[in-house]
């Protein structure tokens, strides 16, 4: 089931994370210069969150789109939180975002409220997908499978029927992990379409979704967008991985991945994004930004030729699972 693969220029979209504040307060002028050079490149499809900066994502592309005609371009936001009007003092991920409390809840009312929300945000009246969003073990520990059970009785069915409204297109599961997807998928009372996996389908980390993840959404006729595909930065040799400290383990298989794409000659960032496209279950690649440079440089590294010859060394050398598919040379 192709979702968005029809609808899209470039199977590349933007991830809105950072736009939200996420490490570092962003000026208002640099993210909308980045939303603006995305639009200008051929970006079509968005991918925000009520989450990122309490609703600095969302509020920054509906200034830059308010103008835009609707049918031009896809919007996914995700539900499980409210952003409040009181505030108080943020610390971690987004404490450079808005300071709004955000309340956590996965039920139909919380569903309903937080689209309301985000349709205000995003100054739009509709929807192309949306993700229920961290219904997952590394935010929630054990407590998760009682909210995924929350979310199963409270936020499937209300999407249902706003899938039936029209108010949304499609809807799905949003999490770094892969477990909740692969639970939603195998629900006989639910049925979603289209679902955004960050962190565990990329050139780093794949495994686990190659064996049990894909197989299941091309099974079930579903689609997967991979987000973070450089795993939050460690895999251009930054600290951080999937937003949390990098494991020396994890820097030595960079190091060696990219030992052997200078060999080849190419850049990590073309491997980076390409090797999830290559999948036939996966739809679109996210990656964030807040330098409207760096979307120029992404959209060149979906074009650049890989040979067949650096995916065939990552084999060998353990690198990169044997059964995963990768780009055809080009």
């Amino acid at each position: 089931m192709a979702i968005l693969k029809y609808k899209l220029k470039t199977p590349m979209g933007l991830g809105t994370a950072p736009l939200g504040n996420l490490f570092r307060n962003v000026p208002e002028e640099e993210a909308q210069e980045t939303i603006q050079s995305a639009w200008d490149a051929g970006v079509r499809y968005f991918d925000t969150a009520p989450l990122y900066g309490a609703g600095l994502a969302e509020a920054r592309l509906g200034e830059v789109f308010k103008n835009t005609p609707r049918e031009e371009y896809l919007l996914s936001t995700k539900v499980g939180r409210i952003i409040k009007d009181e505030t108080e003092k943020k610390e971690g991920l987004f404490e450079h975002g808005r300071q709004n409390q955000i309340e956590e809840s996965y039920t139909e009312e919380a569903v309903l409220r937080s689209i309301e929300q985000s349709l205000e945000r995003l100054q739009t009246d509709r929807l192309d997908v949306v993700y229920v969003h961290d219904i997952s073990p590394d935010f929630h520990g054990d407590h998760w499978h009682a909210l995924f059970e929350e979310a199963r009785t409270g936020a499937f069915p209300a999407l249902e029927r706003l899938k039936s409204e029209g108010v949304i297109q499609d809807w799905g599961i949003g999490v770094n992990t892969t477990v909740p997807i692969e639970m939603a998928l195998e629900l006989e009372d639910a049925h979603p379409t289209l679902s955004l996996q960050a962190t565990h389908y990329t050139l780093l980390k794949h495994e686990r979704s190659l064996q049990r993840l894909m197989p299941l959404s091309e099974k079930k006729g579903t689609g997967i967008v991979t987000g973070a595909p450089y795993n939050a930065g460690v895999l251009f040799g930054g600290d951080s991985e999937d937003y949390a400290p990098a494991t020396p383990e994890t820097q030595h298989r960079v190091r060696e991945i990219s030992r052997v794409a200078e060999k080849h000659g190419i850049s990590l960032k073309a491997a980076a994004l390409q090797f999830p496209l290559a999948h036939p279950a996966v739809e679109a690649v996210i990656p964030g930004s807040t330098r409207p440079g760096r979307i120029h440089e992404d959209l060149a590294a979906l074009k650049e030729m890989i040979p067949a010859g650096f995916w065939q060394d990552l084999r060998e050398a353990g690198l990169i699972a044997p059964d995963a598919p990768v780009p055809q040379e080009k």
